[in-house]
């Protein structure tokens, strides 16, 4: 683990890089574009907030290709998926990823983490700062379309409880990501359209890649 970059333990960046990316056909964090690394992108914007970041792997052997592709300078450690509650080491689900890293976090007492998966290269500083803002006095803060899609992989959780939630969730083989929120919890749903927006007006934060035909989108908003 690297040092820790400041002293505030109330929140820490947890990245998902874990994915299969089948649809992808390779580890789409480390998928170069123009140069750089999908995840490098995201890295140059998240070190701005001076938080602690976390790149949340599936193995040892993805680290090593990520310590050989990035500069690890900018990120506090990586965690690697914990597979006690499940037992095939072997499948990979998001549900996982949040488990590890909540768990890992959790002993490093951390109280929240600005969770996201490593596929969107877009991310906007204003947008991160007002999701961290917005979420003081919650227990959750999570972006909120106006169909009702939620976006779990953009959002803030309190790190003990969506630890067990996220336990309890893989002990059922509940992977839906959505299942990692709890109906006693305080959140605070933020609105994409009337609130997000006037961050980001063409919310390019929520820029997902998912398959090869998606990198097309990147090169007509970079």
């Amino acid at each position: 683990m690297l040092s820790i970059k400041n002293n505030s333990k109330y929140l820490a960046i947890a990245i998902l890089i874990g994915g299969k990316s089948t649809r992808f056909g390779s580890d789409k964090g480390l998928f170069e574009f123009h140069g750089k690394s999908l995840i490098s992108y995201q890295l140059e914007t998240l070190t701005q907030t001076d938080y602690d970041i976390f790149l949340v792997a599936h193995s040892i052997e993805q680290v090593q290709s990520y310590i050989n592709k990035i500069d690890i300078r900018q990120i506090t450690g990586f965690i690697i998926d914990d597979n006690s509650p499940s037992s095939d080491s072997n499948f990979h689900t998001p549900m996982k990823g949040l488990y590890s890293a909540y768990k890992e976090l959790k002993d490093m007492d951390y109280e929240k983490s600005l969770t996201l998966s490593c596929d969107l290269p877009l991310i906007n500083l204003d947008v991160i700062e007002f999701l961290i803002k917005q979420s003081k006095g919650y227990d959750c803060c999570i972006p909120k379309w106006n169909n009702g899609f939620l976006e779990p992989l953009f959002a803030i959780y309190p790190i003990k409880k969506a630890y067990k939630k996220a336990e309890e969730n893989l002990k059922n083989h509940k992977y839906k990501l959505t299942n990692i929120i709890s109906d006693n919890w305080k959140i605070n749903f933020l609105s994409v359209e009337n609130s997000i927006k006037q961050y980001d007006q063409n919310l390019l934060t929520f820029l997902n890649i998912n398959t090869l035909e998606d990198i097309k989108l990147l090169m007509g908003n970079n």
